[in-house]
């Protein structure tokens, strides 16, 4: 076995080629991937959108893929897995030739944790990129048991692990989704719900009066989000360059997702205690990855897509 087929992008849209079978250096482990999740960031390396990250590599050849789950094929020096654990893990790095939406991918081993034993491959490979956003989101508001969180896009991907992370850790939560999404976000834990077409500010503020403690924008509505927190409270951005101006004393941070195996494995303990609901909107071939980007980008989407090789 000398090579495989992988996904890369770069030029506008996923490409699928023959790579190289990667080999496992030392700590790192190499997965025989079962599932890939797709997440929009796959679009915008797939549409060669890196030149404000600062990278070199031609933008036709970057891989594509920032999450796997499958089984461990080798292990390299000092890596503490064995051949045919089952794992997820989190191919953080953009500059690489193939990641993870292939047959094969290597990934440090602090970047791996053992999957969850009682969901699908395809639901845990929803796990890394989205979950870990969401952990690193919750640990940047600095919120006490007891305090408001205010989600925005509360029932997509991310934002569903936001609701349910956030009620684990003993927040109270406001969810605001499009109507439809209530019964779902209340079965997240969400304990208050303002509908998208409703003004977010007015809406939670007259559930929560004075404004949320925080906020962690998933849907990417940086002012109006920003109106419905307090005055001297916390927002949460996850994408670059859509931060607000922190007015009336609040603190405005962007977090990006980074690799953590501690926060990984503690994800997963949440997910077999059926705490934490991995979610699959729907599966595609590796061959079919262009539909796959065509329907992420399309939105409305409840979970993540999920390519299979």
């Amino acid at each position: 076995m000398t090579n495989m087929r992988a996904l890369i992008g770069g030029s506008g849209s996923p490409r699928l080629v023959e790579a190289p079978v990667p080999e496992a250096g030392p700590r790192q482990v190499r997965i025989k991937v079962g599932a890939a999740g797709v997440n929009p960031f796959d679009l915008a390396v797939a549409a060669g959108k890196l030149a404000e990250y600062g990278l070199a590599r031609p933008l036709d050849s970057y891989g594509l893929g920032f999450d796997a789950a499958g089984a461990v094929d080798q292990v390299g020096e000092g890596a503490p897995f064995q051949v045919g654990e089952a794992v997820i893990g989190l191919a953080a790095r953009l500059e690489l030739a193939t990641k993870a939406q292939a047959e094969y991918v290597v990934l440090d081993a602090d970047a791996v944790a053992r999957a969850p034993r009682n969901v699908s491959v395809e639901a845990a490979s929803t796990l890394p990129l989205n979950s870990l956003t969401a952990w690193q989101a919750l640990d940047a508001t600095g919120l006490r048991p007891g305090q408001t969180l205010l989600v925005t896009g509360a029932a997509g991907a991310v934002g569903g692990f936001l609701v349910e992370l956030g009620v684990a850790r003993g927040l109270r939560v406001v969810a605001a989704a499009g109507a439809a999404d209530e019964e779902l976000v209340r079965g997240l834990g969400a304990e208050w719900f303002v509908p998208r077409e409703e003004d977010l500010a007015t809406g939670v503020r007259r559930l929560v009066p004075g404004g949320a403690d925080a906020v962690v924008d998933a849907a990417i509505t940086p002012q109006a989000a920003l109106e419905a927190v307090r005055d001297g409270g916390t927002f949460i951005a996850l994408s670059v360059g859509v931060a607000p101006v922190a007015l009336r004393g609040t603190t405005v941070k962007t977090v990006f997702f980074r690799s953590d195996p501690a926060q990984l494995a503690e994800i997963v303990r949440f997910v077999e205690a059926g705490r934490v609901t991995p979610r699959v909107a729907a599966t595609y071939p590796l061959e079919k990855a262009a539909d796959a980007h065509a329907r992420q980008a399309a939105g409305g989407l409840r979970g993540r897509l999920v390519l299979v090789p």
